[in-house]
């Protein structure tokens, strides 16, 4: 199983960035997907989650309103379209999934939003 982040970046104040998850080496629509981030100093949170068919998506009440989940199943993907960054979403983010009761983490990637 390979989680892979893609996407972090430097971005102003009130900017976007489009992060995406590749997966493989398990069947993607059969699993929900979330999205976590940590922020130096401080435990990692959930963001957002996905469910397998996509039709239900949850998120964290600091991201509502300005961050997009969203999944591609027929490219085993998942992507968080983040809008309206503030300095305080600057973390590292990272693609989890639960499957047969095993934990899955990718390695993050970093989103620094400074002006």
């Amino acid at each position: 199983v390979q989680l892979v982040e893609s996407g972090g970046g430097l971005v102003q104040p009130g900017g976007s960035l489009r992060l995406s998850c590749a997966t493989s080496g398990f069947t993607f629509t059969n699993y929900a997907v979330s999205w976590y981030r940590q922020a130096p100093g401080k435990e990692r949170e959930l963001v957002a989650h996905i469910t397998r068919g996509g039709g239900t998506t949850n998120y964290a009440d600091f991201v509502k309103g300005r961050f997009t989940i969203s999944r591609d199943n027929a490219k085993n993907t998942v992507y968080l379209q983040m809008n309206s960054l503030k300095p305080e979403d600057t973390a590292v983010y990272y693609c989890y999934a639960q499957i047969t009761l095993v934990h899955y983490w990718g390695q993050g990637t970093q989103v620094t939003v400074s002006s």
